[in-house]
Parts: C-alpha cells; structure tokens; sequence
C-alpha cells in the first residue's frame, strides 16, 4: 500500500471503526511524522503504522511511534526480537505479517501482541498457500491473535474469517478503491475492470513473488531478459535513493539486511518495487509502473467511502450470521 495508505486514508479508516494503518516505507521520517500528526488531526481513534523490519532507520522509526503515541506498528518483514522488545518498551503493540506457520510461531515467541497471515489471494507479496489452509494452520499454531489478509471484500468474508478463528480481517485492495484512497480515478478504472483472472504473480517486478494487476507492462516485464531487468533496477535505486533521503550507504545496509534471505540480484531488483508503484499510483502512469492487487479485486465494482464500507461490512456479517442461526432454530 505505499504511496496509497497514506494520512487520509489511515484517518478515514479509523475514523470509521476500523484500524487504519499508514504505509511508511516509501516516507522518510520527517514525511512520517508529518503523516502521524495528520492523522491525530483528523481523528482521536487508534491507528497504525506499518514499517520494514530491515529499514536501516527502523529503531528511530520505532521511537517516533513511541514518542507519538501510535498504537500499533506493524511490520511487512518479520521483524527481529530486538524491534519487537522495543516496542512493547513504548507501549506500541507489534503486528507482523506473516505466510507462514512457522514466522508465526517465531514472531509470537519473541512477543509480538498479534499477526496478520496473508494468504496467496492476497496482492503484493505473496506466497503460494490460500488464506482458507494458512489462516486455521496458523490459528492451531499460536496464541495470539491472528488477523487474516488475502481474499477478503465484504461482510461473508468476515464471518468466514471468525469461523476459521481470526480476531479479524485486514484488507488492502478493498481499501484503495474506496473514495477516501489518493489513487487518482484513471488508476482505479484499471482496478475495477480487472477480471477475477485479472492479476499475476510475478518475479520481474523486484525478484520474489509479487501479485501485481495483469498489464501490457507487466507482460513486458514477463519477458525481459535478467540483465535488463538489473540494469532498469539500478536506475530506480538511484531515483528511490533520491526521493527516501537515503544515502547509498543506508541503501546498501537495506540490502546486506535483506540479503539474509535474497540473492544479490533480488536485492538489487527490489528497488524496482517503490519506483515502478510510484509511476502507476502516484504519477497516474499505469502503463508504464506496476500496480499491485489482490485476486479480489475481481469481486469490486464501486467506490465507497470508508465509512459506507465498514458500515455495509458490518450489516452484511451481522445477516449472515442471523441466516446461519436461523438455520439451527427447530
């Protein structure tokens, strides 16, 4: 969701009962704060902020969660026990995003209060397991609450989550189509016309799995070679490293971080990521960036706002639940 859940939409959501949450990857820490305090503006209700476990500023990031009084952080990457501890320190609950049963079971064990468990419906990066298998597995395999991600548009969906044993549900396609997202209009057109076949799982973007809107671009993508791919990579480090405020240096931590898990190509590939979706959500250029999306996005056709969401959310789970009791009476 970056560039797309920024202070407005974060306030929106809240605002309206759910936890909106801002996507601060893309942000330097002064834009983040400036986001932070925008939100406490527009709204008194708890929010959050999602980060990158491997940001070579995530510490200080922390404290300024703690220093604003944010009530959660939540985390992308699993993040280390160290970052765990220190927000719990602050009084800042941790919520990691997880695909795994065993990142689950790690991050609940070094203290994270929640976790949110993306299934492979869901958009950006993904892994290969429904929601449907991951969410019970998960739920069988920890103690603390679990919100389910991947699949997810309406109040059935909910219901279905609670029955799985989910304390709740997160959604990010459902959320940039609504009237309160900065998405410009021409951009959501391309989201409501996708088909339910309408998205792909891709490495070309930044070299891990990556569900993404089915495009002519991405088509492209599909079938450049690996050295034009590196070589466009470079350009867009060089143009991320000048809108984030890094430094190569912080640039290069990022990537001895990340390379714990990726290659040196994917690491280097993985500045195609913020580059790529500021072309499409910000510069309003879908032909030429990326957009990522859920397999639900084939399932929405309006553009609420927050509020006619989460309310029309919430009467449909509450019929569904009375249909489901009405089923039992003799």
């Amino acid at each position: 969701m970056g560039y797309v859940a920024g202070a407005k939409l974060a306030a929106a959501t809240s605002r309206a009962g759910g936890l909106g949450v801002i996507a601060s990857a893309t942000m330097s820490l002064d834009q983040l704060r400036t986001a932070i305090r925008e939100v406490r503006e527009r709204t008194d209700a708890p929010f959050g902020v999602n980060l990158r476990a491997d940001a070579p500023d995530a510490a200080r990031r922390i404290d300024l969660l703690v220093a604003e009084r944010v009530t959660v952080a939540s985390f992308a990457l699993a993040p280390t026990r160290d970052l765990i501890q220190r927000c719990a320190g602050g009084g800042v609950l941790t919520m990691p995003s997880v695909g795994a049963p065993r990142h689950a079971e790690k991050v609940a064990g070094w203290g994270a209060d929640l976790v949110v468990v993306q299934g492979g419906e869901g958009g950006g990066h993904t892994g290969a397991i429904p929601t449907s298998l991951l969410l019970p597995r998960v739920v069988d395999t920890v103690d603390i609450p679990v919100v389910a991600a991947g699949g997810y548009f309406d109040g059935r969906g909910l219901v279905a989550a609670l029955a799985y044993g989910a304390a709740g549900i997160a959604m990010g396609t459902r959320f940039l189509l609504t009237s309160d997202s900065p998405v410009a209009a021409e951009v959501k057109r391309h989201y409501l016309d996708a088909p339910l076949t309408g998205t792909v799982v891709t490495q070309r973007v930044d070299g891990v799995p990556h569900r993404v809107l089915r495009t002519p671009f991405v088509d492209r993508l599909e079938r450049s070679g690996r050295i034009t791919g590196l070589a466009r990579a470079v350009r867009h480090a060089a143009a991320f490293r000048q809108i984030s405020g890094l430094s190569w240096l912080d640039l290069l931590r990022a990537g001895r971080n990340a390379r714990r898990d990726l290659s040196w190509s994917q690491v280097v590939m993985a500045a195609n990521t913020p580059m790529l979706l500021k072309t499409a959500m910000v510069d309003g250029r879908p032909e030429y960036g990326v957009m990522s999306a859920g397999q639900v996005v084939g399932m929405i056709d309006d553009l609420p706002s927050c509020a006619e969401l989460i309310d029309r959310i919430v009467k449909e789970a509450e019929g569904c639940l009375s249909r489901l009791t009405a089923v039992r009476s003799p």
